[in-house]
């Protein structure tokens, strides 16, 4: 399986436990988390929406939100993949390693993580 993921969305994953903005969404983040964790899943890393934003109610012409939260998401996106290379084409396991070792710590994720809705509720934020 494909799947093409947004850089802060490597971080969502890792802690998500079944929160979201409506039913549909969370329906769609469980099989993303679920696929991420098969041995034949490869990634493709962006600033733009995703295959996890295609769900979101908030997504609307390609845009999160408003143009102002969009500008802030993709800040989030481009510090996550300014550690990674962002044309390459990753094995699941392999990228899910690396960005849980590259970000190990609060400080590491303060500017991506900190200013999130879910930040109280995620596993990855927690346990940092």
């Amino acid at each position: 399986m494909k799947l093409v993921l947004r850089g802060h969305h490597l971080l969502c994953l890792q802690g998500f436990q079944g929160y979201g903005y409506d039913e549909d969404f969370v329906k769609n983040m469980d099989e993303i988390n679920q696929a991420r964790k098969l041995d034949d899943t490869t990634i493709s890393i962006t600033n733009e929406a995703d295959d996890i934003c295609k769900a979101c109610p908030n997504l609307k012409n390609n845009l999160c939100e408003n143009n102002a939260q969009n500008e802030r998401i993709i800040s989030m996106d481009n510090e996550v993949l300014s550690k990674l290379n962002p044309v390459r084409e990753y094995n699941s396991a392999d990228l899910f390693k690396k960005v849980e070792n590259i970000f190990n710590s609060k400080e590491k994720v303060n500017n991506i993580c900190s200013k999130c809705k879910w930040h109280e509720e995620c596993l990855f934020y927690q346990k940092l």
